[in-house]
């Protein structure tokens, strides 16, 4: 037993180190700054977006699915005209048909009185003015909503741009704080970076865009205004001594 016993204390001995180093290793570093730089800078909106809708309805589900497809068919033919890569880009968007019913009795069942389904048709691009003008082209459609973004090569240019003035300017904080607090220098930890944009969409009232639909000769006003692109750069650097 009492070998036993020296045994356990031997281990313990050789097992206490250990576990103050582990613990020494899991505090956290000393000398250590986290901070954080962000430049933004507003960019003009390239993009404009249109969604052209339509409502049918009817006591024929295959005729009101017809009447929706003739629908669809009369404004991809027109805006196929101006469709070009990277330019106008056509999608087809929601085509639903749905079951209309009549109020139950007391104790009946619903039943269906009639059909009614809704089709859209999206359009995008960076040729404003050409999906401005097919705007009051489209007979068979109203305007549904209108948005104003940044095109990928907007964004990634303005991105990248900013990422080079927030990272000067982490470097500089990082340096002028070591400066202060009286270290002769400074090593980057960790650093996370995130770009964003901000700024509303301008949604066409509904109003006045379905009035502008039903006049084939006018065109949707642009006016695309600016969004605000910002990009952070934040992390933790070790202070380091003189």
């Amino acid at each position: 037993m009492k070998n036993k016993t020296l045994s356990t204390l031997a281990s313990l001995a050789l097992l206490l180190p250990a576990l103050g180093a582990q613990a020494q290793s899991a505090e956290a570093p000393r000398d250590r700054l986290n901070l954080s730089a962000s430049a933004s800078a507003e960019v003009t909106r390239d993009l404009l977006g249109i969604t052209f809708s339509t409502t049918k309805e009817g006591g024929d589900a295959a005729a009101v699915q017809t009447a929706l497809k003739q629908a669809l068919d009369a404004a991809l033919a027109e805006a196929r005209k101006i469709a070009k890569p990277g330019a106008v880009e056509l999608q087809a968007g929601n085509f639903s048909l749905q079951p209309r019913y009549t109020a139950p009795r007391s104790g009946a069942a619903p039943t269906i009185s009639g059909w009614q389904g809704t089709a859209e048709l999206l359009v995008e691009g960076k040729d404003a003015a050409a999906i401005a003008q097919l705007s009051g082209r489209i007979a068979s459609m109203s305007i549904a909503r209108v948005g104003y973004g940044l095109s990928k090569e907007q964004r990634e240019k303005a991105e990248a741009e900013l990422t080079a003035q927030a990272i000067a300017r982490f470097r500089a904080r990082a340096a002028d704080y070591a400066g202060q607090f009286g270290y002769g220098g400074y090593q980057i930890g960790e650093v996370s970076i995130n770009a964003a944009d901000s700024g509303p969409v301008r949604p066409m009232p509904m109003l006045r865009a379905k009035a502008m639909s039903a006049d084939a000769g006018e065109a949707l006003p642009v006016e695309a205004g600016k969004a605000t692109v910002s990009v952070t750069v934040a992390g933790s650097v070790q202070l380091l001594k003189k």
